[in-house]
């Protein structure tokens, strides 16, 4: 089996909002990572998932093996501002460098579904960069495919050289399809023996959404109800209250992360120069260490008491 470290870049532009992937593009694309998630760990339980955002550029978890964790900060994810590609895949890179599994492989799977300002020229730089340090790309290009297309093939093309069964992979989904099906029945998802990923104890609901898609989508639409309702009943009670309040380590990681973010990332991340991305990437792979030492010291706090 493989090692790999995955970036999963998220597109959380206000594109987003748009409902030919019902419910939404946001939601299609949860539903998507979530099963991409599932496979990354089937394949590999030593396997490491990171998660980052492309219109915000917010490193949301650094790489991990707490599929948990990252559940929950994808479902936390809200539209806002526009796509930054360019920057975000620059991002993903740099944590990659610096994870803890130096025999992974490195991966970038990168959702967009929102127009790609950028420059051709500027992408197949990256994409030159990228191929450079061994970083295989998948990209799932939906929503905007008219303008988008053309742009992502020249990016993937150069990423694998010309050749035709390299390591990275362009789906290209039409509004038509359910987002996670595509995924599932193509070569980013697919099993070693070319067959389709199902996620762990089977489909979601017990529901194949290639058989019944309608039914598959109020099943879909119902649980996200229930999470809303949910979450609503948790935020009511005081803060003080433990069953709702989350664990130290989970308020000091994302303490970390938004202060590095803060500090250590210009305006315009491609003015950094080598020397300052290094050093950013390496204040970003130390905040993974920082809430466990919190944590530890606080049990050890408590064993006194």
């Amino acid at each position: 089996m493989v090692l790999e470290s995955t970036v999963i870049c998220v597109d959380n532009s206000e594109f987003m909002r748009n409902g030919d992937f019902p419910p939404t593009r946001l939601q299609s694309q949860q539903d998507a990572v979530h099963l991409l998630c599932h496979a990354k760990s089937r394949s590999n339980p030593e396997n490491n998932l990171g998660l980052l955002t492309l219109a915000t550029n917010e490193v949301l978890t650094t790489l991990t093996s707490d599929r948990d964790r990252l559940m929950r900060k994808l479902r936390a994810i809200e539209p806002q501002g526009n796509l930054q590609l360019i920057s975000g895949l620059r991002i993903a890179h740099l944590v990659l460098k610096h994870r803890q599994g130096k025999n992974h492989k490195m991966r970038i799977v990168c959702f967009i579904g929102s127009p790609i300002s950028c420059d051709v020229k500027d992408l197949v730089k990256l994409a030159k960069r990228l191929k450079k340090e061994n970083v295989n790309v998948d990209v799932v290009n939906f929503g905007e495919c008219e303008i988008n297309t053309e742009k992502l093939k020249t990016f993937i093309e150069t990423l694998n050289g010309g050749k035709d069964n390299a390591g990275s992979h362009l789906l290209t989904v039409a509004a038509t399809l359910f987002l996670s099906s595509a995924l599932n029945r193509s070569p980013i998802i697919q099993g070693e023996d070319g067959g389709e990923a199902v996620p762990a104890g089977g489909f979601e609901f017990g529901v194949d959404p290639n058989e019944d898609p309608e039914l598959a989508m109020a099943l879909r639409v119902s649980l996200d109800e229930m999470r809303q309702q949910a979450e609503a009943a948790k935020t009511e009670p005081s803060t003080s209250a433990t069953g709702g309040a989350p664990s130290a380590e989970e308020e000091s990681l994302e303490k970390a992360l938004k202060m590095s973010m803060q500090q250590s990332q210009p305006a315009n991340l491609s003015a950094m120069t080598e020397d300052e991305q290094m050093a950013y990437a390496l204040q970003m792979s130390l905040q993974d260490q920082e809430p466990m030492e919190t944590d530890d010291a606080t049990k050890k706090e408590e064993k006194k008491e």
